[in-house]
């Protein structure tokens, strides 16, 4: 009966968690990232060609890509606009319904997050028993930020879930080692092969890979001396290694057999440390120059927006300033809780180097990235801190059950309310949802997502009216109804009727979208991401 109750648990939580993420995934229109994977990965199942979106490597896009070729979607192979236009020619001028093409894509990701739901699990249960898994779980189940990034076709929530997995299955090779190596470096390779920001996660994984070794040669197992025992370590480390290199290598061969490859143009000269690990990786042509595109993107300046400040340049402490925005005050609470059990908890502290080291390393060096776009750079925090967070229950105080039980329904109150507007979550201490975007832009508030509700909006209450609109999206407005002109292409004064604006545009702080809103009046919102207001007309201030 205790088993059957587990299971009831465990189904109804990722059966909440499947239906929010479906119903999300059904309500919003592409966003900004989404047609560039959908279109890419038409073009490496249906040309095996790698040239579109070189600067990520092509196993996440081939699963976005089960699910577009089980629709059935057409490609229209004549066309070769640059890989930017290739999706958006895709979704809207190939014959496809884009509704119908998104949610096909998405549905993969989906089932994916669901799945790495079941190794959060596992992973905390392993740690310190069914109660401590079942809050993990649904810690991760009630994540708006893994909610929001999980419906997506997109590859963040992917590569971070793949890191979690080979983290997992590398504390159980501790007492197994196989099968349990193997798997880990096919995970670890999984990732690699899903987004190269997991480079960073490397050295952590493959030193851990070596601890059975070494913790069986430290036992007095196997024979030998000190200088045998670290040679067998770095062995299994190198074999782990080599499997997580060859699903790299796997996963270009499966989309072009022959590894046909022209460098893209434009490909920047990459010097120093970088440009050494770039062209000296073991990894295909394809991913090394890949490489390069990522560290030029590292090399420019972007503009970022925090707490109302609009900057160019990055922050350092954006990735913690937005995980706090962004985050469940409950989940930071047991975040802390469960940390803190892994290190105080005598049993718990083998286990803090598999938990809390990556989901580190991985965050430091998402900090030093020049690139402040949104928590969606630091997705793997929620995953590898709700199994932390599950540890919490190991705290010897007679009210720590209660205690957790009390927090983890705070953070499902908290994640419901905001249902079905996840991308722009922000908790209680900051506004809620709706002042997200006084404070964060970009994939955290505003990715284009809402340009369908703002169809709704539009015809059901300012039908008849002239409308303006400044979007900051990929989807293409007169495809879902929009008749709306530029604000930006007319002088100011006339720009009358109906203004929506993109709240991303505004926090932009672009001269001319200031400059029509300050003579304007806010009178609706849309998805916590647009901004209606209203025009004044002619003659009047």
């Amino acid at each position: 009966m205790r088993a059957a109750a587990v299971a009831l648990a465990v189904a109804a939580l990722l059966t909440a968690m499947a239906a929010a993420m479906v119903t999300t995934a059904v309500q919003q229109t592409p966003t900004i990232d989404e047609p560039v994977y959908v279109g890419a990965s038409a073009l490496y199942l249906r040309e095996h060609d790698l040239r579109d979106n070189p600067e990520h490597p092509p196993l996440g896009k081939l699963i976005i890509g089960i699910g577009t070729e089980a629709a059935g979607v057409r490609l229209d192979r004549s066309y070769t606009g640059p890989q930017e236009a290739v999706g958006q020619h895709l979704l809207y001028a190939s014959g496809n319904d884009p509704g119908r093409v998104m949610l096909a894509a998405r549905l993969p990701m989906i089932a994916l997050t669901l799945l790495f739901g079941l190794v959060v699990l596992a992973f905390a249960r392993d740690l310190a028993g069914t109660a401590a898994g079942l809050l993990a779980l649904g810690l991760y189940a009630f994540s708006p930020d893994v909610i929001a990034h999980g419906s997506l076709a997109t590859l963040d929530v992917a590569a971070a879930g793949f890191v979690l997995t080979a983290a997992w299955l590398l504390w159980r090779a501790r007492g197994r080692p196989l099968p349990y190596l193997p798997l880990a470096g096919a995970a670890l390779g999984a990732a690699l092969a899903t987004k190269m920001s997991t480079l960073a996660a490397v050295p952590v994984l493959l030193a851990l890979a070596a601890v059975p070794v070494w913790s069986a040669s430290r036992r007095g197992e196997g024979g030998g001396t000190a200088g045998k025992a670290v040679l067998r370590a770095a062995a299994t480390a190198a074999g782990v290694a080599a499997i997580a290199v060859a699903v790299v290598w796997a996963a270009y061969l499966a989309v072009d057999p022959r590894l046909r490859w022209t460098a893209p143009p434009g490909l920047p000269s990459i010097g120093g440390l970088r440009g050494v690990l770039a062209g000296a990786a073991p990894f295909p042509r394809p991913y090394r120059d890949g490489m390069r595109l990522q560290f030029g993107f590292e090399d420019a300046t972007w503009t970022g927006f925090l707490f109302g400040r609009h900057y160019q340049g990055s922050l350092w402490y954006y990735l913690p300033a937005a995980l706090l925005v962004k985050t469940p005050l409950g989940m930071l609470a047991l975040w802390l809780a469960g940390a803190a059990a892994m290190v105080s908890v005598r049993w718990l502290r083998p286990a803090a180097p598999y938990v809390l080291l990556p989901a580190a390393v991985l965050l430091a060096a998402a900090m030093a990235g020049s690139r402040d776009l949104g928590v969606r750079y630091a997705i793997f925090v929620p995953l590898f801190l709700a199994v932390a967070a599950g540890c919490a229950v190991a705290l010897p105080w007679r009210w720590t059950p209660a205690a957790a039980a009390a927090l983890a329904l705070f953070v499902a109150v908290s994640s419901v309310r905001t249902f079905p507007y996840y991308l722009p979550y922000s908790n209680e201490a900051f506004g809620g949802p709706s002042r997200t975007h006084l404070r964060l832009h970009d994939s955290n508030v505003d990715w284009g997502q809402d340009l369908g509700r703002l169809a709704d909006r539009l015809r059901d209450r300012y039908a008849g009216r002239p409308v303006w609109l400044a979007y900051k999206g990929s989807g293409v407005p007169a495809s879902y109804g929009i008749s709306a002109a530029d604000p930006l292409a007319v002088p100011p004064d006339r720009v009358r009727g109906v203004l929506a604006v993109s709240d991303s545009w505004i926090d932009k702080a672009d001269p001319r979208i200031l400059a029509l809103i300050r003579t304007s009046e806010p009178i609706d919102e849309v998805g916590h991401s647009i901004t209606i207001y209203r025009r004044p007309a002619a003659g009047t201030r």
